[in-house]
């Protein structure tokens, strides 16, 4: 259980949310990628970094607010890492500093 792990991984969202309406849509991506989070990780906790939460409501109607209080011991923080290109992405393990 004190196994703590560092994974970048691509979600390709658009097939995630494809025909969904823009009044759902960030609402949707936001549970999907939670989802994809859970099931990478194993960790019930999961959180979104800001900035990306920003990104992702940049388009929407209004945000939600969620409470950040959790009884788990491990958590999973989602971010966004900016890449050149999609090519050839894989999911990888990252050194923790």
């Amino acid at each position: 259980m004190n196994d703590v792990i560092t994974q970048e991984c691509t979600i390709h969202l658009h097939k995630k949310v494809y025909g969904v309406k823009l009044k759902k849509k960030s609402p949707k991506t936001i549970r999907k990628i939670k989802l994809f989070a859970e099931k990478m990780m194993r960790t019930k906790d999961i959180r979104i970094d800001t900035k990306l939460k920003k990104h992702i409501w940049s388009k929407a109607f209004s945000p939600t607010y969620e409470d950040e209080g959790s009884p788990h011991k491990l958590y999973t923080l989602v971010s966004h890492v900016p890449c050149a290109s999609f090519k050839g992405l894989q999911t990888m393990n990252v050194e923790n500093e």
